[in-house]
Parts: C-alpha cells; structure tokens; sequence
C-alpha cells in the first residue's frame, strides 16, 4: 500500500484509519501486506530500523537521497525520510496554504516506493490512495513500463476524497520527471494543468471508492468535481468498497476514555457518561433530561457545517444542547465560538483535535451530526451506531450506506429546513423512551467491522491477478 498517511503514525482524517487497519485484516485472507508513507517531521524515530540508505530518486537532473525506515508494526510498515522533502511542521501544507513543492514532494515519495517494492517487499499489487500517490500507475505505464521488476505487477487506485485533487500546473510534468506524452485529456491533463488524482484514475488497471453509493455519485457532475467523464469511462473498473471501523479502538464495553463502560446488556453506564460530558463541557447538571447532539468534525462546509449555521437557534430555542470537536475553516470556528458564548448553558465547543474528548463525545452524547454535502465513507456515523448514539445524516455517499430508518434520521434535499426536520423527528422518537433504546439497540448490533470489507479487498487484488 502506497499511502501519505497511516495511523498511528500520521493522520489528518480517514485515510489513515484505512491504511492503518486494513493491513491487519488482509492477513486474516492470507494476504502478505506491507505500506509505505513519508516519514514526517512528526513522527519519531525510536525503535525504527533503518533498512536502506540510500535509497536515490532521481527525478530528471534533480537527485533526492532518501532513507527507508521499518516500523515496528504487526505488518511491514516502511517510511521513506528525506528531511529536505517531508521534516515539516505540516503534511501538505501550513496555515492553509499548500507547500509549492507538492508535486516534487510525492514524485519522489511514490519513487521510493517504487524502490521499497524493488529492494525490500516484491509485491504484485500496489495499492496507491489518493493524489498523493496518484503518479504512481503513470510512472508504471511509462518510465518503469520495460522494467522487469515490476513485470505482471497490477495497480488498485482507491479515491478516499475526490475534492482533493493534487493540480499542479504544467510545469510539474518535467519536474515530477513526467513522461509528456500523458499530458492529454484522457491522461493527466485537467484544464490545462496537471491532475495527479487524474492520474491514478487513467492509468491504475483498477479503481475503488470507500462506499458504493459515492461510487455511483462521483460519476455524476454533482459529485465528481470535473472528472465525472474520466470516472464515466472507466466505469467498468470502478467499484465501491465500504470502510470498517476498527473495533478493538471503538467499543464502550472496553474503551478507556469513557467514565464508565456498557454495553447493549446494560445501558446505565450512558448515563453516566452524558453526565460526565456536559460537566467536561461546563454545560448545567440539569440538561441530562435534554436530547444532547454531539458533533466530532473537521467545520467546514463539505461537513454541513453551514446548514448547522442555518439551524442551531431555533433548535436550541426548542430545547436540544450541543457539544462539538473540531477545526477547520476560519468563519465556522468562529461561528461555534460565538454560539457557546450566546448560548451558554445550551452549547459546549472545543477547537481543536482530542481523541479521548472524541470518544466521551460518542459515548456521552444521544444524537450525532452529520449533515454533509457530501460523505465519500464516514466514520463516526459508525462509530457512533456501537455506541447507541442516533445518527441523523443527510443520505449522501457512505451514510447512505450505512444508516437505515432502524438506526437513525436521514434528510436528502441540502437545505438547513431538512435538516432541522430530521432532528425534530428524532426529537418525537427521543421522547418515546422505549422506541429510542430499540433504536439505541439496534445500532448497537449493526457490524461494519473490516473483516467484511477486507474480504471485499482481498477479492478485488485476486481478480486483478487473473486469481480466483
């Protein structure tokens, strides 16, 4: 697996939580597995053993030495460390802004990569995520086409997230040592500049998404951001393959940083832990009887985070509170800001990321958020069903998939008078005690563990290799 991030190690949002998993699970089918991502500024080097240095990418006249690192992980876990390229404050940028070296920086990693697979682990199938490793199928198709290394060897390109792109402009071809002859339509061109994620998609033998519903959507021009023909064309290789949620992480029975555990045998610890979460939030003892919404999310507007803009007074004013967790766009950090400061006693804001304040969130609150334009998987939604919190969703991508009139609220039309609606009708079940714990119970048995969608994935990379 070729991946910028994986968690434990480097995360921004899902994808990590993929790359992290998946590797364990595949073993389950019999799958060897081994990953590679850059080695960032953050992540620390002890107990790491340096395999090979060093490790040249050569990218026309430009020369980057890189030295490949092996983690101490379950599965082979490579980095690859050339502290001119990746010993930075952020992953792809800082303060908002890409680093202008984007495309040189993922050039050479998807290069060692390459390398990692020629001197340490032969594989037979790269699996590339996103952008970042987006050049990868182009260089095998020409640079590396006659090389008998890589002779037989077979590309997956899963798209976590099509709105993150990796354009550059034409520049970058000779820079990232591009063969020019991809820079056309059906290639890496995108409007007169250059699309990395365009080019996992035109030359991978194979494509995925993480659920089948965004499959079907990116496809549309609604959803597919420009590149809805390119995916229209390669229909016929495109499937969708629903994320799992890593249970050992996500469990109230046994999770550390709730105040106290349940389970769908005994719910009282909830209580507990809603308890608990308006006093963390300095929200009053006596909004334990109130339906709390919870909200874990990056806030911007891909989250919904403007239909909750559009909404929250008059679902305060009708006696819902609010916790959320989260950064993102400058004017909805704000906006959160100024509702916990007008609304006191209702809502309860942290900016910022705290895994453990994420979980008591989840195990604390009775309804989770999440109302976004459009969701490629989601996970909280997930997360959320095994701790008998009601989702309420708007029915786009992965929450289509994973949430039903049995375990939650959906809304179809993006409109802040949609989503207000949803949550009055949660509201008309919450009252009714013994229809929202059948509910509660019934999200609480729902599986989306990786063990269903590694089967998934391990079938896909046997088909890719003519394998039954």
């Amino acid at each position: 697996m070729v991946s910028s991030e994986a968690a434990p190690f480097a995360k921004t949002g899902g994808l990590a939580d993929v790359v992290g998993a998946l590797p364990s699970a595949l073993s389950a089918h019999g799958d060897e597995v081994a990953a590679v991502i850059p080695r960032y500024e953050s992540i620390d080097l002890k107990g790491m053993r340096r395999v090979w240095d060093p490790l040249t990418v050569s990218l026309g006249p430009a020369r980057f030495d890189t030295t490949i690192y092996l983690a101490p992980e379950a599965y082979p876990l490579y980095l690859v460390d050339c502290p001119p390229l990746y010993q930075r404050k952020g992953f792809y940028g800082e303060a908002g802004v890409d680093y202008p070296d984007n495309h040189i920086r993922f050039a050479v990693f998807v290069r060692a990569a390459l390398g990692v697979a020629r001197f340490l682990f032969r594989t037979e199938v790269f699996h590339c995520h996103d952008w970042q490793a987006g050049l990868l199928p182009v260089y095998l198709r020409t640079t590396f086409a006659g090389d008998p290394t890589y002779m037989g060897v077979k590309t997956l390109f899963t798209i976590h997230n099509l709105g993150y792109q990796g354009l550059f402009p034409r520049t970058a071809l000779a820079e990232a040592a591009v063969d020019p002859a991809v820079y056309r339509p059906d290639g890496i061109e995108f409007f007169g500049r250059v699309s990395y994620i365009k080019g996992g998609i035109s030359y991978a033998d194979a494509l995925n998404t993480v659920s089948p519903t965004y499959a079907r959507e990116i496809q549309t021009p609604e959803y597919g951001f420009g590149l809805d023909g390119a995916l229209r064309s390669r229909a016929n290789a495109l499937s969708g393959i629903l994320n799992g949620v890593d249970y050992r992480e996500w469990n109230p029975e046994t999770d550390p940083h709730l105040p106290a555990r349940y389970s769908a045998d005994d719910l009282s610890g909830k209580r507990i832990c809603k308890e608990q979460l308006l006093a963390e939030f300095d929200l009053p003892p006596g909004a334990v009887d109130a339906p709390l919404i919870g909200i874990v999310s990056r806030f911007t507007r891909q989250k919904g985070m403007d239909l909750i803009a559009e909404i929250v007074g008059e679902i305060v004013a009708e006696g819902f509170c609010m916790v959320a967790l989260g950064t993102g766009e400058p004017e909805y950090e704000e906006f959160f800001r100024r509702m916990a400061a007008e609304y006191p006693d209702k809502i309860g804001v942290r900016i910022g990321f705290d895994n453990g304040l994420a979980h008591r969130i989840e195990g604390g609150a009775d309804l989770f958020l999440m109302p976004s334009r459009y969701e490629p998987a989601g996970l909280n939604q997930m997360y959320s069903l095994r701790y008998g919190t009601v989702p309420v969703v708007r029915a786009t991508g992965g929450l289509d998939d994973t949430i039903d009139e049995g375990t939650g609220f959906k809304f179809v039309d993006y409109s802040g008078r949609a989503l207000a609606a949803a949550i009055r009708e949660a509201r008309s079940v919450y009252t009714d005690r013994a229809s929202w714990t059948a509910m509660m119970l019934r999200g609480m048995s729902k599986d989306f563990s990786w063990t269903r969608s590694a089967a998934a994935y391990s079938a896909l990379y046997r088909d890719l290799l003519g394998r039954t």
